[in-house]
């Protein structure tokens, strides 16, 4: 389900009601934030006692209640500080959303519409702006942060929080019925392979597998729908690189976090108020490869990067890594052709498929199903090219069966009986994998459920973590 349908859903189900005492409440903060404001030189909090601006604070709003004829109960005084605090130092109603770490992303359609994914699900935050006043103050003390506008010249922002979160912001004359606000955070810590099997993302043998083929420089693409988990995944891959390999991320958004000893990390930017400076994901891809990497780590293949990449990965650059959004894995090469056709050069279909099929072994694509559970839904080789077309075989799959009594959907991981081409390079890693491990048959989709015993499949010695 897409996020467009999940929000539908999301406000269908219920239609929210703004409770009038909360939407006061809202109203009443915001009149004393604004007095606040002029009573003090916020520009210069951080130079204030922390202590004495907080008993300020509380003093002045409690003084301006009462000549307002507002008498909130102490509880109510303390909300109004707390909140009054979020407004002054932090995302005014958004900065309790922000600490929740369950929370991926924030999607604010108007003052009284303010949605989050939590766990998997959309559901309404809670929370409210006042008024379109209030949502656009937040907004531009966000762009503020990151050093950027937003007004009616520039009426869209997409940039990088200094905790990693990719923030989108976009008001009207482009955006109909206000502004829009959009968060995608992500957690401090990173997911590892073992997480993703513990959540059912995949199982055992899924992982073992691309652990393998990570570990012998196949090179391979991630494809999948938006929120499908792609970032999830190649970053719990990427923890499988020798830790000695020389590794350089190219990102519009730095997403990627590496504990490896030798990692680059390079992001593009965006033209400046002139039009000028702006530096391309294709920009980087090429200056990469002057930096002597021994894997190009793309965080999202858009355009025309995608041919650079494929050079990387037929020159030496074995076992780089991207993903791209597709909604299977034949579009996701699809995708890649009609990228390669953005650089202008021309060049013949036939050409162009074999440069992918010489560079590109394993597809691996990730769904979001219904429900919120992100599933490794299919692990592809692209074994080469026949009768001009892309002969692709199956390895791994997942199958929905149904879902259950809350919505969720439920299925099946499967091995498809299928012996990969690649197999003989992922034993030279000295991983044992006999020919009897790709038996075909099903693999409960329930995380610690009991299963057939695993085929000999023995990796050699994991390195020890690296300490920075």
């Amino acid at each position: 389900m897409t996020t467009d349908a999940m929000l539908a859903a999301c406000a269908a189900e219920s239609e929210f009601v703004v409770d009038p005492a909360e939407l006061e409440f809202q109203r009443l903060k915001t009149a004393v934030h604004e007095e606040l404001v002029e009573s003090l030189d916020l520009s210069r909090v951080g130079e204030m006692d922390h202590d004495w601006l907080v008993a300020e604070i509380r003093r002045l709003g409690e003084e301006i209640c009462r000549e307002r004829g507002k008498d909130l109960s102490e509880e109510g005084h303390r909300r109004m500080l707390g909140e009054l605090l979020d407004e002054i130092f932090g995302l005014g109603p958004l900065e309790c959303l922000m600490q929740d770490p369950a929370i991926s992303d924030i999607l604010v359609n108007g003052p009284h519409e303010v949605f989050v994914e939590r766990h998997g699900r959309l559901e309404r935050a809670g929370v409210i702006f006042a008024d379109e006043r209030h949502l656009m103050r937040i907004i531009q003390r966000i762009v503020a942060k990151v050093g950027r506008r937003i007004d009616e010249v520039s009426p869209m922002v997409d940039a990088r929080l200094p905790d990693g979160s990719r923030v989108n912001a976009i008001i009207p004359p482009l955006a109909l019925g206000g502004p829009k606000l959009s968060i995608r955070r992500f957690g401090k810590h990173r997911l590892k392979a073992d997480d993703l099997v513990a959540l059912g993302t995949a199982p055992a043998e899924m992982m073992q597998f691309l652990e393998a083929a990570v570990r012998a420089r196949v090179s391979f693409l991630i494809s999948g729908g938006t929120g499908a988990g792609k970032t999830t995944l190649l970053n719990a891959l990427s923890a499988y690189i020798p830790r000695g390999e020389r590794l350089i991320t190219i990102e519009d958004s730095a997403e990627l976090m590496l504990d490896h000893i030798h990692v680059v990390r390079l992001e593009t930017r965006d033209a400046n108020v002139e039009g000028a400076g702006m530096v391309t994901q294709r920009d980087l891809v090429r200056n990469s490869l002057r930096m002597r990497p021994d894997r190009i780590l793309v965080g999202e293949v858009r355009g025309a990067e995608a041919l650079d990449m494929l050079q990387a990965m037929n020159t030496g650059h074995e076992g780089s890594l991207t993903t791209i959004h597709a909604n299977d894995t034949r579009d996701a090469l699809a995708r890649l052709e009609m990228m390669v056709a953005m650089t202008g050069l021309e060049l013949p279909i036939p050409v162009v498929r074999q440069y992918i099929a010489a560079g590109i072994r394993l597809v691996v694509h990730v769904t979001r199903l219904q429900g919120g559970a992100r599933k490794i839904t299919r692990i592809t080789e692209l074994v080469g090219i026949e009768g001009g077309t892309y002969r692709l075989e199956d390895i791994f799959g997942y199958r929905q069966t149904g879902v259950d009594a809350e919505g969720n959907a439920v299925g099946e991981f499967y091995v498809t009986g299928y012996i990969p081409a690649c197999v003989e390079r992922l034993r030279t890693t000295g991983a044992a994998i006999s020919d009897a491990w790709f038996a075909r048959r099903t693999i409960a989709d329930r995380p610690g459920a009991e299963g057939p015993p695993l085929p000999e499949y023995h990796l050699p010695p994991r390195e020890p973590p690296h300490e920075s």
